[in-house]
């Protein structure tokens, strides 16, 4: 059985690749509590990614950041309890892509994860996470959320789009002021 418990497609439901345009985008989905979820939203993300135009890079540096927000949803969160359940929301507004991972745990405050490079905690196996995701992504947040848990709001700003006007070409010849 896949991890997903209810899928809004949003804008996305015509079953084509979203156009950058000046629309906003809304794709939402609560995934179970269990490992498997970590790698569907991974992909979903990705998919979404790769259709408003991020390079390589940014793709790995997006899915990764939705990893480590899963994992930490998944494992701090919801203490790996099944009867809890992860929400993964993505937004693609005319500037940037915002992905909001949120659990049904506690919650935390932001400001009390300890560094991860302080010298105390090089070796410690947590903090690694927020100190990825905040590295990837243009902004990062963690508010307390709906559910009662904490929610995980990060941003990519979308890459620079193509001159329509040169149908992908260099810019020899696009310009309408030729000749002097």
């Amino acid at each position: 059985m896949l991890p997903i418990s209810a899928l809004y497609w949003g804008h996305f439901a015509s079953g084509s690749a979203p156009r950058m345009g000046t629309d906003p985008k809304h794709l939402e989905i609560t995934l179970e509590t269990q490992v498997e979820s970590v790698n569907l939203a991974e992909e979903m993300c990705l998919r979404v990614a790769e259709a408003a135009g991020f390079g390589e890079d940014d793709c790995y540096k997006i899915g990764m950041s939705v990893r480590e927000g899963v994992i930490n949803a998944f494992h701090y969160g919801n203490q790996e309890r099944p009867e809890k359940k992860i929400h993964l929301a993505v937004d693609l507004t005319g500037d940037k892509m915002i992905i909001h991972v949120l659990d049904e745990g506690k919650g935390f405050t932001l400001a009390n994860v300890p560094d991860p490079l302080a010298e105390e905690n090089l070796l410690s196996t947590s903090g690694r996470g927020i100190f990825l995701m905040r590295a990837f992504m243009d902004e990062f947040d963690v508010v307390p959320g709906r559910t009662g848990g904490a929610e995980i709001v990060m941003a990519k700003k979308l890459p620079l789009q193509q001159n329509p006007g040169t149908n992908g070409q260099s810019g020899q010849g696009a310009s309408p002021h030729q000749g002097a």
